[in-house]
């Protein structure tokens, strides 16, 4: 395919939308899907630091 100039070249053909459209999307469910893993991520470290000064607590209490 040959483009000549830039509006050629994002029409793609008639497809430009189509193809622009999808590589979008594709950006955003990429983007949130990574968004989400931080999240959860952050949340699973938060829940294991409690859960261990919960165990540290709780084995203080026990040998007193």
């Amino acid at each position: 395919m040959n483009w000549i100039d830039l509006k050629d070249f994002l029409d793609m053909g008639g497809y430009g939308l189509y193809v622009w459209g999808s590589l979008g999307m594709t950006a955003v469910v990429v983007g949130a899907e990574c968004l989400l893993l931080r999240l959860r991520r952050h949340l699973l470290v938060q829940e294991a630091s409690d859960q261990q000064a919960m165990d540290a607590q709780g084995a203080g209490e026990h040998a007193t």
